[in-house]
């Protein structure tokens, strides 16, 4: 049997199904009400119960999409401040030289690919992006529901000004999700035909030598270097010396 790593706890693959869930009724009942003429969301508006059940539908399913937002960024940061978990997916100056790194690996002026942590670069820039996007649905989601609450703290202009950036903010995730993460999950080469590590929590020791080598050297008390002579047709990198040295996993949040 081969070796696997344990990768996602419960909670977050609970997360991640309650997430799935819910953004996907706010995708079909928020697309269905920006394009209402399109008969395929005339068709979907009258078999639901007509507007205003896929109004109820929608923002009920946006009250339990933004408490799952609220629990992540809750957890995350009780996690980080009082049980000491390792904030993995904060983008740093070394995510940047990756990503420049990649460029020229695909280019051909380099001869392997950047090595990465439990997350590389591409990951958080696509968790940071989903992120932020959510959290600016939930808000202007919550003025388009209570406009009259809103205007009470705020002047008038924040109503249209909610009404674009929620409508066009939904589709900038969506095409993320769409495009950049089923991507990853399902076509990419490495994973085909799917990703199961979000739904099994774990990932096999050698997808995790090709994909996030300095997490692996880190789970086994070893360095890189160490794994390159070792294990080199597992480790297709170019190993670089670096002056940290090999610590404990960090716990998953």
């Amino acid at each position: 049997m081969k070796t696997r790593y344990r990768r996602f706890s419960t909670a977050r693959i609970i997360e991640h199904w309650l997430q799935l869930i819910t953004f996907s009724v706010l995708v079909v009942t928020g697309l269905s009400q920006k394009f209402y003429t399109l008969g395929l969301a005339q068709w979907f508006i009258m078999h639901l119960g007509g507007i205003d059940m896929v109004r109820l539908v929608h923002r009920g399913t946006g009250i339990l999409f933004s408490l799952a937002v609220a629990l992540h960024i809750g957890a995350a940061a009780v996690g980080i401040v009082y049980k000491r978990w390792q904030p993995s997916l904060i983008i740093t100056k070394d995510d940047i030289a990756n990503a420049i790194h990649n460029v020229k690996y695909y280019l051909g002026s380099e001869n392997y690919p950047a090595m990465s942590g439990k997350y590389n670069y591409t990951q958080k820039f696509e968790y940071w992006g989903i992120l932020t996007g959510g959290l600016l649905m939930v808000a202007t989601g919550a003025v388009l529901w209570q406009p009259l609450i809103a205007t009470r703290f705020v002047t008038g202009e924040i109503i249209p000004a909610s009404k674009v950036l929620h409508t066009n903010e939904a589709l900038v995730v969506f095409l993320i999700i769409a495009v950049w993460h089923i991507y990853n999950a399902i076509f990419s080469p490495g994973v085909f035909p799917l990703n199961t590590s979000i739904f099994t929590g774990y990932l096999s020791r050698e997808r995790m030598a090709h994909e996030h080598l300095l997490e692996l050297a880190r789970i086994e008390h070893s360095t890189p270097e160490e794994m390159r002579m070792l294990h080199p047709e597992e480790c297709p990198f170019e190993v670089m010396p670096r002056s940290e040295g090999p610590a404990d996993p960090p716990k998953d949040p």
